[in-house]
């Protein structure tokens, strides 16, 4: 399994980024898929997650209302489009994959460590 994560960059506050993720060696639909990131000298973040079918995405508090997760099964590819950005949006921001399907608002779907494939990350810089 080989995830690839682009789209970051450096944006202005209040600016916005849409960040890909392009999964390989795998049936894509047959996976959940996850967003997280990962500012210096911080533990790992949940920002989003959406199940096989890309009809239910999840979001952490801090991106909700500014984030949409999407996927797109015939492309093999997640998206993260991030709006309104802030400096404390800084991050290498990581895309992850989960057999285990997502039927709800589960504690799993929030944890790293339920998501067993990883790609290399991304780097986002917001500046104010």
């Amino acid at each position: 399994v080989q995830l690839q994560a682009s789209g970051g960059g450096l944006v202005q506050a209040g600016g916005s980024l849409r960040l890909s993720c392009v999964a390989s060696g795998l049936t894509f639909n047959n996976y959940a898929m996850g967003w997280f990131r990962q500012a210096p000298g911080k533990e790992r973040e949940f920002v989003a997650a959406i199940s096989r079918s890309g009809r239910s995405p999840y979001y952490g508090d801090s991106v909700k209302d500014r984030f949409t997760m999407s996927r797109d099964n015939a492309e093999n590819t997640v998206y993260l489009q991030m709006n309104m950005l802030k400096p404390e949006d800084t991050a290498v921001y990581y895309c992850a994959a989960r057999v285990r399907p997502i039927l709800s608002n589960e504690r799993s779907l929030y944890d790293s460590g339920d998501y067993p494939y990883w790609g290399q990350g991304t780097l986002v810089t917001v500046s104010s």
